[in-house]
């Protein structure tokens, strides 16, 4: 079963977390990762207001995972820390999508 990142960013230091963007770019792409939105329009209608909206495909939970806790996603993710608020959560997709 396929599952979902999805992440909810406030950016705060816009150079940084570039760099993060960048290589996590690659580092999802090295895990089976689509890219299904990232950044674009939106219309806010419950909670916390951020800028940025990600979400991406990946095969299954396990790969999801697996790409969170790879080196080159940690590496990347340093860049993130302190260059925004985030929230990501892994979702289960109701069927094979």
């Amino acid at each position: 079963m396929s599952a979902f990142w999805i992440a909810h960013v406030h950016v705060t230091d816009a150079d940084r977390y570039g760099e993060y963007a960048k290589r996590a770019t690659v580092a999802i792409a090295e895990h089976g990762g689509q890219f299904l939105a990232r950044g674009g329009s939106f219309t806010q209608l419950e909670g916390p207001e951020r800028e940025r909206h990600v979400v991406v495909r990946f095969e299954s939970r396990a790969q999801a995972e697996k790409c969170y806790a790879s080196s080159a996603y940690q590496e990347a993710l340093s860049y993130a820390r302190g260059a925004a608020e985030r929230e990501l959560v892994i979702v289960d997709a109701l069927d094979n999508t």
